[in-house]
């Protein structure tokens, strides 16, 4: 998406401009420091004696492996770094490690961007919403998110896609792009199955399944509880954090930015945030206070709570 989705004369338009120049430097070096990151957390997993230093170093493992959805999604906006290619060779390698195929994911997030917070046609309103503390409970899990994704992806697989926003002239590519998965998903399997290897399981799976509630977590505190208008500075939510979590999650957490400008790279969001700050809406204060805010509405089922069952 390389348009700005968001008017408003109120706010300078030149700086936002100077803010929007991508650079494959800083988005190596982002992406050099997730990547080492998971070295070491995977180094942790393997040198783990007993059960107990095993399950905390696949925690820690699984949630620096889950938010690689950081640098997918940047990367699917084209924004993590300069070069397409670049840009194309990470969305891929992060969507086959979270089984998100990246071409399908883009045609998915480019739609809830045009359509965000409108239950009629942003994708992520697609569900069924979470209406009891059980489903609250199963959303956060990853339960639904798996089932969604493993669903979707043999369905693709099959020949069979049926997304509206998914245009028909890029439905073969769809199609080929879920068979490479499955195809190199199987010949893991194999290989690790063939070589009495317990390797994948350690270090992607079991940490990917013990991450994913974080991620959840994260993502539920985007637009749950925000306005369903089309005002792009009131309908997401910017949560302030800390800066270790800033730093995995490539500045996302400044997602009102984000919404607005969408040409805009992770590494500009801080200034734009500050830029937009008198325009921001809904700004929370953590993660786990946004959550504790968001879920009697959630249960109560009032407008604008925004959450689904499953999303990718």
């Amino acid at each position: 998406m390389e348009e700005d989705v968001y008017r408003n004369d109120t706010i300078d338009k030149q700086a936002l401009k100077a803010l929007a120049v991508r650079s494959d430097a800083k988005g190596l070096a982002q992406a050099t420091g997730h990547l080492g990151l998971l070295a070491v957390t995977g180094g942790l997993v393997l040198l783990a004696s007993g059960p107990v230093a095993f399950a905390a170093a696949a925690l820690v493992h699984g949630i620096v492996l889950v938010f690689l959805f950081a640098p997918l999604h940047e990367a699917i906006h084209r924004t993590a770094f300069a070069s397409r290619r670049l840009n194309d060779a990470v969305a891929a390698a992060c969507g086959f490690l979270l089984l998100l195929p990246a071409g399908y994911f883009r045609a998915f997030h480019f739609e809830h961007h045009r359509f965000t917070q409108d239950p009629l046609r942003d994708p992520e309103l697609a569900g069924p919403p979470i209406s009891s503390i059980a489903g609250y409970l199963l959303h956060v899990s990853g339960a639904s998110y798996w089932r969604e994704r493993l669903g979707t992806l043999l369905r693709h697989a099959g020949g069979r896609v049926d997304e509206g926003f998914v245009p028909p002239r890029q439905r073969p590519a769809t199609v080929r792009e879920a068979r490479w998965h499955c195809g190199l998903y199987g010949a893991l399997l194999a290989g690790s199955l063939w070589a009495q290897s317990p390797l994948l399981l350690m270090l992607w799976v079991l940490p990917m399944v013990l991450g994913q509630p974080f991620l959840r977590l994260f993502l539920l505190a985007e637009h749950s509880g925000c306005p369903q208008t089309a005002d792009m500075l009131r309908n997401s939510r910017t949560t302030e954090t800390h800066r270790a979590l800033r730093w995995l999650c490539w500045n996302m957490n400044r997602h009102t930015a984000h919404h607005a400008y969408p040409a805009l790279p992770f590494h500009a969001l801080p200034a734009a945030d500050l830029l937009l700050a008198p325009e921001i809406a809904v700004r929370g204060k953590g993660y786990g206070a946004v959550n504790a805010e968001i879920l009697p509405a959630l249960l109560g089922g009032r407008a604008g709570a925004g959450a689904r069952s499953h999303r990718p």
